[in-house]
């Protein structure tokens, strides 16, 4: 979960979290038929609870996945095909040199106390989340010299051009609060979105209710509520038993059960959720030699990991279907096991012992999948599952780990590529290089294509493995209409569900 990176929740939890196979938006859900009931509550089955609700400093997808979009805005907005859409600006205009953005703020908005939005409140808000290395993507507005306001006009002046500003606007660089607010974001939040935060039971649930000031079309139900249930068996129970109306982060292989009596329909949605194989390449590891990692990957079956997840498809580099770069890497570490073998015999490194660190939210599919490829090539591999919090200290931290597996959920995170002091470990001048010149570029197309050649070589440097890319997996109630369905694990924008009546 990590994302443009950000997996402290992304990353961290952030960092992780479950494409379609294939191209494509993914399976669209039924249709259902009838009256929605604006008067209605529906339950939403999550997996992974945020520790606290400060979406300024916290780490965590977890936080983004809710708090994005339904309570916090920022300027620009991102649908979950990707598009880059307006907020809380009406329209912006970007000058020829790329220096200069210009937003128009709405007008007439209020956030959830009562208290209007100003255009100093984005000045103060990105002014102090710039200057504020503590506030989670800071650095994301480095190359911004001057946030200004003429009227309802909102200026930043750039000290060269970044590709990556409006959609890391799009983000939490991009969060609009009100200057001189006193909340606890630990446990409340005051934003200007569709919905406000109602309650929140630790360890349970966090409950939403509608913000009838909203700026803009209403929210289709009255209230949403958040269950954190982990077990994906417990969770369908609870949706066979009516208490649940969807479930994310949900099993495919449970296909079948959930859809038995026709009240839910699976829906596989694309995502850039990246099942990410870390290997540790500190001075000293096995995994310093650039032959074990390329043995590692080539005695994995992807397609293997594909059939038993029943869902996604396989990803042999760092950049998903889904963001500008992406290529179809196969070709650099296709499954051979006996080139694996011959690899280690090189390196000298047969009868490896390796350790897994994986956090213990995750199902045993994957570590038993790896044991078994790894061992078929020499190598063996101990599992170690550990709480989150441990994973953190451990792995993102202290950078303590052979192998570490988690789902990175974030978009455009190829950053953390071109960032030697992440826990990848990994450092490439020549990655770090072409990354700059991509923010640097004012074209799109050349901004994906530097990133296309930068992925390639740290495909090529075996850096990690990308076990592959998951898909967004949503049961659906039959009663429930406009639930999303791609890269829900990020971000879960629930502006336009509704419920039907009976």
């Amino acid at each position: 979960m990590l994302r443009r990176s950000a997996l402290a929740a992304a990353l961290v939890a952030g960092l992780l979290t479950l494409t379609a196979c294939g191209g494509g938006g993914g399976d669209a859900a039924p249709t259902p038929t009838g009256e929605p009931d604006p008067d209605a509550s529906v339950a939403i089955r999550l997996v992974l609870e945020p520790g606290n609700l400060d979406i300024r400093e916290t780490a965590g997808s977890a936080l983004d996945q809710i708090l994005v979009d339904n309570i916090y805005q920022g300027l620009v907005a991102r649908t979950p095909e990707q598009d880059i859409v307006p907020a809380l600006a009406s329209d912006w205009t970007v000058s020829p040199d790329g220096l200069t953005y210009t937003f128009t703020l709405r007008e007439d908005v209020t956030f959830h106390d009562g208290q209007p939005l100003t255009p100093q409140d984005v000045v103060w808000s990105l002014t102090t989340r710039r200057d504020s290395p503590e506030w989670r993507d800071s650095a994301r507005l480095a190359n911004v010299t001057s946030i200004t306001a003429d009227g309802q006009d909102v200026v930043l002046a750039l000290s060269e051009p970044d590709s990556s500003l409006l959609w890391n606007l799009t983000g939490r660089a991009g969060i609009v609060l009100k200057e001189g607010d006193t909340v606890d974001y630990q446990t409340a939040a005051n934003g200007t979105g569709p919905f406000v935060l109602d309650d929140w039971r630790q360890g349970d649930s966090i409950t939403f209710l509608r913000n009838d000031a909203y700026w803009g079309d209403p929210a289709g139900v009255a209230e949403v509520v958040f269950d954190y249930i982990p077990d994906n068996q417990a969770a369908m129970n609870a949706a066979l038993a009516g208490e649940i109306d969807v479930l994310t982060g949900f099993d495919a292989n449970l296909k079948e059960q959930i859809e038995a009596d026709g009240d839910f329909a699976l829906v596989l949605g694309q995502s850039t959720d990246k099942g990410t194989l870390a290997f540790n390449q500190a001075p000293g590891s096995p995994l310093e030699d650039k032959r074990v990692r390329q043995a590692i990957r080539q005695a994995i079956d992807h397609d293997a990991i594909i059939e038993a997840l029943a869902s996604g498809q396989t990803q042999y580099g760092p950049i998903p279907e889904l963001d500008p770069g992406y290529e179809d890497l196969s070709d650099v570490a296709p499954y051979d096991p006996e080139a694996a073998r011959e690899l280690l015999k090189e390196a000298d490194a047969e009868d490896l012992e390796l350790t897994l660190t994986i956090p213990n939210f995750y199902s045993t599919t994957i570590p038993q999948i790896l044991v078994s490829d790894l061992d078929e090539v020499g190598i063996t591999l101990e599992v170690d599952s550990v709480d989150f919090s441990t994973w953190l200290t451990d792995v993102y931290t202290n950078r303590d780990y052979d192998l570490s597996f988690v789902l990175h959920t974030e978009a455009r995170d190829f950053e953390n590529w071109a960032n030697p002091d992440y826990y990848f470990t990994y450092d490439n001048p020549e990655v770090q290089e072409l990354y700059a010149q991509s923010l640097a570029a004012t074209d799109e197309s050349e901004a994906a294509d530097l990133l296309a050649q930068a992925a390639r070589i740290v495909a090529e440097d075996h850096a990690a493995d990308w076990l592959y890319n998951g898909a967004s997996v949503v049961a659906v109630g039959s009663h429930i209409t406009g639930m999303p369905s791609i890269n829900v694990n990020e971000r879960l924008d629930l502006a336009e569900i509704g419920k039907l009546d009976g």
